[in-house]
Formats: C-alpha cells, sequence, structure tokens
C-alpha cells in the first residue's frame, strides 16, 4: 500500500552524528518537526535550528517551501536564518581581518536565499555592506565578496535602489574606471551599476554622471568574455532606461557613439570574432544593442514629409537631377518644369506631379527618403542603371522604383523590428550589422537590387507588385535566417535564393506538410490507432512479466536515468533468497522427481 501523499521520508544529516531516517508529515507545522529532529541528538534550544537542504543551493526550507520536498530528499539541520544573520553581522564588524573575510565569504553564499536575505535586510545588514564599500578601505577578496553579497541581496527586492548613497555610486564607478582592478570586483560593479540603472530613475542620473559609454569601450577588449557581456548590458540600460527629458539628448549621444568606427570594430573584433564562442547572455545583449541601433531609426520612419518644407522637396529634385542630369542646371529649371512630372514618372513614384505625398504615410515615413538618397549618392551607378533600366522598359513590366523603395522600407522595419522594445531571452542579433558603419543603407541597398532582379525573374507587372513583395520578403527572411556574417555573405545568400528557388522550396515545404496532413494519411492513422495502442500495451505487459523497468523519457525523447529512492527500499534480496532463483530450484526438483 503507498504511503499517504502528505507523508515524505527523508533524511536529515547532523555534523558528526549519523543521518536520521524520518517520515515527515507535511501537515505537522515545521517547528514540530525540528523540535522532534533535535531531540534525537539531544539537541537543545530547537528554536535556534532551521532545516535546509544538503545538496544544491542549500536553501532554507520553510512553512511556503515546504511542499518541494520529494521522497529521498537529503535535508541538513542547520542554525536558523535569523541566527546566522546575527552571527555573520557580528563577525563582519569584527576587527580580526580572517574572521571578516570567512564571514563575508560566507555571506555572498548565503545571500541568495531568500529567507536568510530577508533576516539579514531586517537588521540593517545592507547598511553595513555599503559602508564597508563607502570606506575604501577593503581590497581583493575581502571588497569581491562584500560586493557579491551586495548584489545578491539587493536582487531579491526587500530594499528600494534610490535609498543607494551618492558616496557609494561614486565608489562603485570608481572600480570600473580604474585602468587595473581585479576580474571579481570589476564584473560585480558592473553588474551593481546595471541594477541601480535598470531598477531606479532617480539614480539614473548620478550614474551617467558617473560613467560615459566611452570609459566602457575599454572593458570590451579583454578577454573575459564576462566583463566584456556586463559591460554591453550596462551600455544598453544607460540608453534603454534614459528618462524622457534625456531621451532626445540620450538617442544623439547613442547616435554618435554607437556610428563611431572605433566601438563597432571593437565590438566586431573582440567581441564577435573572438576567439571564444558567443555565450547565451552575451548574445541577448548583442540583441538587445542591436535593437537600440534600429530604434535610431524610428524617429525618421514616424515622420511625415512635409509637402511645404523646401528642403525636403530638395531632396527629391536631388534624386531627379542624380537620375536624369548629369550635372546641376540651376539657370535651367524654368526649362526642366515641363519634364518634371514625366521624370517623377520614371522614378516610380506614385503621385507624378507632388512626389512628396508618397513619403506623407508612416512608416516608412523620411526613413524610405533617407535611403533612396543613400543609395543615390553613395551607389550612385547601381542607382542610375535600375532607374533608367527600368524607364526603358515595356509600361507594364517596369518595376517603379519609388514605390518599391518605399515599400521595402517599410518591409525591412517590420523584419527587423524598428522601433519594437527588445524580447527577454532572445538572442537573435546578426553579425553583419556590426560590419560596417551604415549597415542599415547597405542593407537597403543590398535589398532593392534584390527587389529588381525578382521583379524580372518574375516578369511582374504593376498588378503583381503585392505578390513580388511577398517573394522578397521570403527571401529576406530566409539569407538572414543564415546568419551571414557580412553584406558580401548577404549577398551570396540571397544570390542562390532566387525565385525559382523560392518556388523549388515552397514546394518542398507544401509536399512535406501535405504528406503528413492528406485526408487518406490522417484516416489511415485514426484506423490502425487503435490497434497501436493495443500491440503497445500487450509489449509492455509482456515485457513487466519478464522483470523489465521503464524508463522516463524527458521533453527532447532522451531516456532519463533510472533511480529508486533509498526510503522507498524495505530489504535487499541477494543470492537464493532471490525469487526466481527459488522458482529456478523448485523447477528442477520437479523434473527429477518426474
Amino acid at each position: 500500500m503507498p504511503p499517504p501523499a502528505d507523508i515524505v521520508k527523508v533524511a536529515i544529516e547532523w555534523p558528526g552524528a549519523n543521518a536520521q531516517l524520518i517520515e515527515m508529515d507535511q501537515k505537522r507545522p515545521l517547528s514540530s518537526i525540528i523540535r522532534e529532529v533535535c531531540d534525537g541528538w539531544s539537541l537543545s534550544g530547537a528554536e535556534q535550528f532551521a532545516l535546509r537542504y544538503a545538496d544544491g543551493p542549500q536553501l532554507y526550507i520553510t512553512e511556503q517551501s515546504r511542499g518541494d520536498i520529494k521522497n529521498g530528499t537529503i535535508l541538513r539541520l542547520a542554525i536558523s536564518p535569523a541566527r546566522a544573520a546575527r552571527q555573520l553581522l557580528e563577525r563582519i564588524q569584527s576587527h580580526s581581518i580572517d574572521a571578516r573575510l570567512e564571514a563575508l565569504k560566507e555571506l555572498a553564499k548565503l545571500s541568495a536565499d531568500p529567507t536568510f536575505a530577508a533576516e539579514y535586510i531586517n537588521m540593517e545588514g545592507i547598511g553595513t555592506l555599503a559602508r564597508l564599500v563607502e570606506s575604501g578601505t577593503h581590497f581583493g577578496e575581502m571588497l569581491a565578496f562584500t560586493l557579491t553579497a551586495f548584489l545578491e541581496l539587493m536582487d531579491h527586492g526587500i530594499v528600494s535602489w534610490d535609498l543607494i548613497s551618492i558616496s557609494f555610486i561614486k565608489q562603485i564607478a570608481g572600480y570600473v574606471n580604474q585602468p587595473m582592478v581585479d576580474v571579481s570586483i570589476l564584473q560585480r560593479s558592473l553588474a551593481i551599476l546595471e541594477s541601480m540603472v535598470l531598477n531606479s530613475h532617480s539614480l539614473y542620473h548620478r550614474v551617467a554622471q558617473e560613467i560615459t559609454v566611452g570609459q566602457l569601450i575599454g572593458h570590451l577588449q579583454v578577454s573575459n568574455q564576462e566583463i566584456q557581456t556586463y559591460a554591453i548590458a550596462l551600455i544598453n540600460a544607460l540608453f534603454l532606461k534614459a528618462p524622457e527629458d534625456r531621451r532626445q539628448v540620450g538617442r544623439c549621444e547613442m547616435a554618435s557613439t554607437l556610428a563611431q568606427k572605433h566601438l563597432r570594430s571593437i565590438i566586431l573584433n573582440h567581441v564577435i570574432r573572438g576567439n571564444r564562442p558567443i555565450k547565451a547572455e552575451m548574445a541577448h545583449q548583442l540583441y538587445v544593442l542591436q535593437v537600440l541601433t534600429f530604434n535610431l531609426l524610428e524617429e525618421r520612419m514616424m515622420t511625415k514629409m512635409d509637402p511645404n518644407d523646401q528642403a525636403q522637396r530638395d531632396i527629391i529634385f536631388e534624386l531627379r537631377r542624380i537620375a536624369f542630369d548629369g550635372e546641376s542646371d540651376p539657370t535651367g529649371t524654368e526649362k526642366r518644369k515641363a519634364t518634371y512630372t514625366k521624370d517623377y514618372k520614371m522614378l516610380g513614384f506614385t503621385n507624378h506631379v507632388n512626389p512628396a505625398m508618397d513619403f506623407t504615410q508612416t512608416p516608412p515615413g523620411m526613413l524610405a527618403l533617407d535611403n533612396m538618397l543613400y543609395l543615390a549618392k553613395v551607389h550612385q551607378d547601381t542607382y542610375i542603371r535600375i532607374v533608367l533600366e527600368n524607364s526603358s522598359r515595356e509600361d507594364k513590366h517596369e518595376c517603379p522604383f519609388g514605390r518599391c523603395a518605399i515599400e521595402l522600407t517599410r518591409t525591412l522595419c517590420e523584419i527587423l523590428q524598428v522601433g519594437e522594445l527588445p524580447n527577454e531571452g532572445c538572442n537573435d542579433y546578426h553579425p553583419m550589422f556590426f560590419t560596417h558603419d551604415r549597415a542599415w543603407e547597405e542593407f537597403f541597398c543590398v535589398c532593392i537590387q534584390l527587389l529588381n532582379k525578382t521583379w524580372k525573374e518574375m516578369r511582374a507587372t504593376s498588378e503583381d507588385f503585392n505578390k513580388v513583395m511577398q517573394v522578397v520578403r521570403e527571401q529576406i527572411t530566409r539569407a538572414l535566417a543564415m546568419k551571414p556574417s557580412s553584406i558580401d555573405q548577404l549577398k551570396n545568400k540571397l544570390r542562390g535564393l532566387n525565385y525559382s528557388e523560392i518556388l523549388r522550396l515552397r514546394q518542398s515545404e507544401r509536399m512535406s506538410q501535405d504528406d503528413l496532413h492528406s485526408p487518406p494519411i490522417i484516416e489511415l492513422r485514426e484506423r490502425i490507432l487503435p490497434e497501436i495502442l493495443e500491440l503497445i500495451k500487450q509489449q509492455r505487459l509482456n515485457r513487466l512479466c519478464e522483470g523489465s523497468c521503464f524508463r522516463k523519457l524527458g521533453n527532447r525523447r532522451r531516456q532519463g536515468k533510472y533511480s529508486i529512492p533509498v526510503s522507498d527500499i524495505k530489504s535487499v534480496l541477494t543470492g537464493k533468497d532471490c525469487p526466481h532463483m527459488k522458482e529456478k530450484s523448485a523447477l528442477k526438483q520437479n523434473k527429477v522427481l518426474s
């Protein structure tokens, strides 16, 4: 008969004594169980003791967490959290350096336990650690353990970060700005500053005054990936949590900082192309940095063009001039006005009379015009070739450059999620965007050429515009999924994903999906399912008769190790005492008698 669900069989250890095997009644108060355990070892003052797990994080067991105890769990009798916190606090304040070091080392380990953390914080323990840091008299291991304990205690959210003093912030920032500092101290200092920025609006200004992005660049050139990760995380936090009054200023600073070839090349050469594989946390921070970089485009993406703004209209004039005029001819403007409408039609704008109206829809707003101007100025030959090539085609087969560029910009913004906040746990960063100072614009230039090429391969007309854009979106999405390491590699990936290849991939995916979900297959599966289940049942029964046991299958269909809790073993039979040995001996006797 199985034991009641409220009874858990556990082993409890105490240093220098034999372990107690008890049946813990989960309905009994925990204090009553602890008193019974203490009586078993003749220990007085049961209220000064508590139970902890013997393995893993060794957390304290409370009335709230006792439900997680399983059969066969090994527990340990330890001093209560309140008593442990009081003793550690006294030892930390002692004059003995060795005693203080050991106390801080133990505190750094215990601070991850929420039960202990609550008791220690109630005794004003956070203030004691802060004063140790502010004094500036601790270095090396002692300081590292102090910072570790402080960070672990604050991460529980019991104490507000707003209570941190300015002198403490200055001291932590000083460790980050020092050219030569212990790795463990630097790592914890960066983590503390990041937590300050993420958890307190009032501390943002104080941290921003002490730490700049330029000062963090040096930490990206070290060989320790943990330091690099925390440095990038702090950079991300400074820009992500900028208050509204600093948001525009912060974006300008970020744009100028991230646009620096120095920072980009350091991240590329020392992080992405380093000798060590990118860990999950680093990949997430690179993804966040990439998202924040793309979000700098949001303002232009959501800005409508003002048809009455002469400076903005001049950009459209410049696009027309580069495409159709070899040189600027300001004296001939009156003569050329009659041909402007024709030129704007050849440029592929929807509104031939006033093309500024094409940029009044957001997204993509003025961002599309910025991309077109970059293509026209930086890749002038490509721009002229695309425009003139389409202007010489038949009207029904021409690829409207202006309309395509606007729609392509909107598509790229959707694919790269411009303007959206980073997702927690997402590691989807693209290395190629760190290889060029104007990676977004270069990405657009590659994709507009792809669109023009796909348009020709599909022999598309104006009625097929949406179909072409769907194919181009699929081409870009598939190419990005291959994680090209550079713009040139992206071109090679897209070259292999022509329209014929997309059709082949679609057909292959459709066939495999159709094969599995076709009506005959579904009907056959439903028909033979009872027979399969019955066969499985018989096979299991046959195996059980032979004494086999089935191994557990995990989420990934991997077989787990079979184990039996020691507390469930009543006896172990060996040799001739085993039932199957008795059966064999009885069978032999029957044969002899017959």
